[in-house]
Order: structure tokens, then sequence, then C-alpha cells
């Protein structure tokens, strides 16, 4: 029971060192509001409002066909351009998408000669590049069809492929980009705030106080665990409820209270190690280098970016052992599928021997150094 009282009373007091850092405050609400929220909305999932110019050398009424197909809110309105204008607009950055109907155009068309449509792509644009060079040749090769036919109209195929999208229906990519975003900031925000409370005391001289109290490593890490994870857990709440479900309207479709029994499983590891890193490094700075070299890797090759088959296999294998790995994976299958505990019970499992592994490492790297940071 003083062991429980112990930890309990410390981790009140870590709960007010961080209500009095303001700065720390502004980061936990900016990361699980607005940064959730632009996140998902600031990429539309399909092409919006690209820079487009004609240049019109054929002056016929096929190519006024081909201008005139470009319209909002895919692209904006296209420039009507010369040919010398092209690459001084292309430099600017005035345009994406610049089409070149040379002279003769419809005339070799109609005469089922070679002819030819120049498409220049600015490639630095990339989602607009990749998503548009393919809209404009489907358009423009359905409007010399529709010509050379002389007839409007959808052509019925032979065969029907019927396609059914599960899970994301409307194939809204802000779906699954908010509740990933939660993901990344529950990590990164419960990484920060455990080193940042040790690095804190070993700033303020408050460790030294620590030291001559009858208290033992293991009360003053767990204190610091459930304290700082308890605060990630409740932002992590409320940013599903408000911002995901209220203000983007994502629907979710599994178990809340799994969800959030695998994020506290989450918090144990990660926790943990923020404890380590703060450990290793000797002041705030270097504990935020770590960080950032910590963080990268863990975000970017868990899945939660992109699709962990497309990675190779070595680095699949090896991302096994980050939390975040069956993070994702549990949050997917639970938020998006619908999965309950008889599915995600390995993940689960994993979280819950990844953060014991951890919290041991953690333990005794604390147990080492603690003396040291006085």
């Amino acid at each position: 029971m003083r062991m429980l009282a112990n930890i309990y009373r410390l981790g009140v007091k870590e709960l007010w060192s961080l209500w009095s850092d303001r700065m720390m405050l502004v980061l936990i609400v900016f990361t699980f509001t607005l940064s959730v929220y632009s996140s998902a909305s600031s990429s539309p999932p399909t092409l919006n409002n690209a820079p487009i110019a004609i240049v019109d050398e054929d002056h016929s009424q096929l190519s006024q066909r081909i201008a005139s197909a470009f319209y909002p809110p895919k692209f904006k309105s296209p420039a009507l351009i010369t040919h010398a204008e092209v690459d001084k607009g292309m430099d600017k950055g005035a345009y994406t998408f610049v089409v070149n109907i040379p002279v003769n155009f419809q005339r070799d068309v109609l005469a089922r000669r070679s002819a030819e449509i120049q498409l220049n792509t600015d490639a630095t644009r990339m989602s607009q590049a990749f998503l548009g060079s393919g809209y404009i040749q489907q358009m423009v090769m359905g409007e010399i069809s529709e010509f050379v036919n002389r007839y409007r109209g959808q052509v019925v195929p032979a065969i029907d492929l019927e396609q059914r999208a599960l899970f994301n229906p409307s194939l809204d990519k802000s779906w699954f980009d908010s509740l990933s975003q939660i993901v990344n900031q529950i990590t990164m925000i419960s990484i920060i705030l455990t080193g940042a409370a040790l690095i804190r005391e070993r700033e303020h001289g408050t460790i030294e106080h620590l030291l001559v109290m009858p208290v033992t490593p293991i009360e003053i890490m767990l204190a610091k665990i459930w304290s700082m994870g308890l605060v990630v857990l409740v932002a992590s709440i409320l940013s599903l409820n408000l911002v995901v479900r209220g203000l983007l309207n994502v629907p979710v479709q599994g178990s809340l209270t799994l969800f959030f029994t695998g994020t506290a499983l989450h918090l144990f590891a990660t926790t943990s190690m923020g404890i380590f890193m703060a450990t290793v490094a000797r002041n705030m700075p270097q504990f935020g280098m770590l960080v950032v070299l910590t963080l990268l890797p863990l975000q970017m090759l868990s899945g939660g970016n992109s699709p962990r088959e497309s990675m190779p296999e070595l680095l699949q294998n090896i991302m096994l052992v980050a939390p975040t790995t069956h993070f994702v994976e549990l949050g997917q299958s639970v938020l998006f599928r619908g999965a309950g505990i008889e599915v995600v019970w390995v993940q689960l499992l994993a979280l819950a021997v990844i953060g014991a592994t951890l919290f041991s490492l953690s333990l005794m790297r604390f147990r080492k150094t603690i003396s040291q940071m006085a």
C-alpha cells in the first residue's frame, strides 16, 4: 500500500508540474486538435484546381472541344497561351500542365493519320502530376473518340465490373489520415512528455529531492508512466470523439473500449521508451535529437503512412519489435474494420510483451544513472 501511495503522490506531482508548463500544454492541444484536423483535410483525395494551359496551334473545332473539356473543380479554367510562353510559365510554376495541340491536328485525326498531342507536366507537384496526367489522357482520348464517331455518350462495356469498397465506401482519404495522425501523435507526445519530465527533474535540481526521499527508482518510473500516459490517453479520447467523429464526421466501426485498451498498452511501451531516452540524453536539446531520430522510422515504417507489405521483407521483420507496428495494425483493425478481441489479441499480447521489455530495460538504465543525474 505504501508503494502505491508513493506512486500516486509522485504522479500527482508530475501532473501539477505539467500544468505549470504552458508551452507543453499548448503542444498537447495543438497536436490532438489542429494537427489532426489539418492533416486530414489539407490534402484532397482527388485532383483539385490544377492550373492548366492550352497551346492551340490548330484552331479547329476539335481543339476547341479539347480545351473546353477542362473546367473546375478538377482544373482551373485553361489559360490560352502561345508556344513561346510555355517555358516561362512552367519555370514560374504558373501551370502544372500545358497541352500543346499542333497544326493540322483535326485534319490528321479525320484522315486516320498519326496525330500527336504534347502534354508538359510539372512533376515537382507530385500528387497533381500523377493524378492529372491520367485524367488529361482520358479526357483528351474521350473527346477525340466522340468527335470522330460523331456520337457523345457512354459506351456500354461487354463486361460490367462492379466495384465494392469495404470499410471506406466513399474512398475518402481523410478517414484514413485522421486516424493515422492520432496514432502518430499518441506515440510522439507520450515519448516527449515522459522524457521531458525526467530531463526537467535534472535541470531544475528536483532529482536531488527524490534521492533523499524514501522512494525507489521503480516508484519514480511508474509515477511518470501513469501520469503522462493518462494525459495522452485523455487527449486521444477527446480528439477521437470531438475532432475525428465530430468535426470530420469519420465513422468508427469498432469498439472504442478495445482500441483504448490497446492505446494504454502502447502508452506503457512508449512512455518507458521516453524514460530510457531521457537517461541517455544529458539535456533537452540532446533529447530532442533522439526523439526525432526515433520517431521518423517509427512513423514511416510502422504501416501508418504506407502498407507494410510494400516494404522489403527485412524491414518488415525488424519493425515487428516496434510497438507502433502492432498499434497501427490494431487501430486499423478495430476502428476501420470493426474487429473484436478475437482478431486483435495477437497485437495486444505483442504490445504487452514489448512494453514489459522496454520497461525492464528502462528501469535497469534508470537505476544505473539516477545517482549521476543529481
